[in-house]
């Protein structure tokens, strides 16, 4: 086992009167993908909020790369190398797609407005090195020929792309990927497991909240599963999929689907 890079400790949201998440605790190694599966309401999505920012806990911690990060913004978590991708896909209006994955790179941009508007030394430079950076994300994914498109003119399975690709622009040495095939169809599905191995290799660190659960355990190390806020199982996917636990709340009695 290497290092955990995401350690969450004791983390606890409440809504009201609705546990959302109850004492979680979490240990991601570096250079591992990750998958956190659960029905509908499991607290999935609210369990990547806390930990990226958007929600504060009630109580518990979060450490990225042994650095404490609670009350840190989203933005601070991008610039330490944390990034997410959302559910709902919602594209720049008005944008090339080239210039949308510029916007997921200008998240590590040292210059700020004012020394654009000035045109600064160095400024120049930097914006050529962000517009290369988005091709190379673009070729990463494979949608380069699309970099001069509008952005909301492609379809749902090119959509998940750009928005993978705007999360690589910004380097992401944890990168969390909340339902990142829904809506892809079965070619795209496969294309998309290749890209999640490919950026593995490449160093960075994935934690992947998906209902497809083919996708998750191929591609999964590890997998932990929430069911109404509580850690209801956690191990290597084919521990995972002969859980009766596992079976019982979430899978379905009799379902072998996780195995094909």
């Amino acid at each position: 086992m290497t290092a955990p890079i995401l350690e969450v400790q004791g983390l606890t949201k409440h809504f009201g009167g609705v546990v959302a998440l109850d004492r979680i605790d979490l240990a991601v190694p570096t250079g591992r993908i990750h998958g956190l599966i659960g029905p509908n309401g499991a607290g999935k999505s609210t369990l990547f909020n806390v930990i990226t920012g958007v929600f504060q806990p009630d109580s518990g911690a979060v450490r990225f790369d042994g650095r404490a990060v609670n009350g840190a913004s989203p933005h601070r978590l991008v610039e330490l190398g944390m990034v997410r991708t959302f559910q709902k896909v919602h594209p720049f209006r008005g944008m090339t797609v080239l210039e949308s994955v510029m916007v997921g790179r200008h998240a590590r941009s040292r210059a700020g407005l004012l020394s654009a508007v000035a045109k600064l030394p160095g400024v120049g430079a930097e914006e050529r090195g962000i517009r290369d950076r988005a091709h190379a994300a673009l070729a990463f994914v494979r949608l380069e020929e699309h970099a001069d498109d509008p952005a909301e003119s492609l379809p749902l399975g090119l959509h998940r792309l750009l928005q993978l690709a705007c999360a690589l622009a910004a380097e992401p040495r944890l990168l969390l990927l909340d339902e990142p095939a829904s809506g892809l169809n079965t070619s795209e599905t496969t294309q998309l497991a290749d890209l999640l191995r490919a950026i593995r290799r490449q160093g960075s660190t994935i934690v992947l909240v998906e209902h497809d659960m083919s996708l998750v355990m191929k591609v999964s190390d590890q997998i932990t599963v929430l069911n109404f806020g509580h850690k209801l199982a956690e191990g290597t996917p084919e521990e995972v999929r002969r859980s009766p636990e596992v079976i019982r709340a979430y899978l379905g009695a009799g379902n072998d689907s996780a195995g094909r």
